[in-house]
């Protein structure tokens, strides 16, 4: 990519497209981080994809400061968070009351919590080399693999991964591919598939990927709507893996991702929920997930669509909230949605 300002189509709508000016690259383009990760790496994604929705991604902690010009007005404009705001976290599962919204399983297929994790004294993923990315997988798999109890499990590298092996995961839909080509043109597939791997504990209920779009993707599941459930697994495996590996974390923006999006808690909970009535009226489906500071995705994930009336519903706010809102917010809105379809 050349340091002339980049081109964008008219009916770009990324935060990159808005915030990005002449001015702010005139004064950025040339800069470059200590580890290597320059201006025009961080932008990279959204010029080359200008349907994205942010459009940078961070090589590493330096790049929220060194791109701050940048950076701190698409936080702002995605998080409602100030460049004077402070991130606070509470990770305590005895400070949500959650209790199931569908006992009955008539709506909620699955539940599903995840945190983003990167690795202290590391570059973020777009910005990694590759004996740093083995050595990361080498490290976390090490502090997996002496998990005890419900986290016990096994890890499997992508690396040399046995057909069998390959097969069952990818039948249990754990097994992550090469990144879409947002990732892609942020630099985040490069020497693929060494350095990643997946763990999974005996019951399928706790998952983490290594080396995916952030360095760790710590994952609570099962089937149904026990939020609180879930939530205290997700913060037992996140408590057991700090004993072994330093998480990169920052004072004013909490936890680091290569991702603005994901920066504060790195959270998202989310449910599978069938709502076959109230998603023929999408504009008041959407006005519930808004109220509640939700989002609306398909089941297969980010840039998909809805099938049969199944969605994934997830908290939008991560940063600037607790761990423990990020949940609350997803159950007040699955109640409501809840309700409106019974209703309908």
């Amino acid at each position: 990519m050349s340091a002339t300002f980049p081109k964008f189509d008219s009916d770009c709508s990324s935060l990159l497209c808005r915030y990005l000016s002449q001015q702010t690259f005139s004064v950025l383009h040339d800069k470059v981080t200590a580890s290597g990760y320059t201006f025009l790496q961080a932008i990279n994604s959204g010029v080359v994809n200008q349907d994205s929705g942010v459009g940078v991604y961070a090589g590493d902690a330096e790049s929220y400061t060194l791109f701050a010009p940048l950076f701190d007005p698409i936080i702002a404009d995605y998080h409602g968070f100030s460049s004077t705001d402070t991130h606070c976290s509470n990770l305590n599962p005895e400070k949500l009351f959650a209790p199931d919204p569908d006992p009955d399983a008539k709506y909620i297929l699955s539940t599903r919590i995840r945190v983003g994790r990167n690795v202290a004294g590391m570059p973020l993923g777009p910005g990694l080399a590759a004996p740093q990315r083995k050595s990361i997988e080498a490290q976390v798999a090490k502090s997996l693999t002496n998990l005890s109890g419900e986290l016990a499990g096994n890890y499997y590298s992508l690396t040399g991964m046995d057909e069998t092996v390959r097969n069952q995961l990818i039948a249990d839909h754990f097994l992550f591919k090469a990144g879409d080509r947002f990732l892609e043109a942020a630099g985040l597939n490069r020497d693929w598939p060494a350095g990643r791997g997946i763990f999974h504990n005996l019951q399928k209920t706790f998952l983490v990927w290594v080396n995916e779009e952030d360095q760790l993707r710590i994952i609570s599941m099962q089937q149904g709507g026990d939020l609180e459930v879930v939530f205290a697994r997700l913060v037992k495996a996140i408590r057991e893996i700090e004993k072994s590996v330093s998480f990169l974390f920052d004072a004013r923006l909490g936890y680091l991702t290569s991702c603005p999006t994901n920066l504060g808690t790195a959270m998202r909970a989310s449910v599978h929920i069938r709502l076959p009535k109230l998603s023929l009226d999408m504009v008041d489906f959407k006005r519930i997930t808004d109220l509640h500071h939700l989002q609306i995705r398909g089941i297969h994930g980010e840039h998909s669509e809805g099938e049969g009336g199944i969605f994934d519903i997830s908290n939008k706010r991560r940063l600037g909230v607790t761990e423990v809102e990020c949940v609350q917010d997803m159950y007040a809105g699955v109640v409501a949605l809840i309700q409106q379809e019974k209703v309908l």
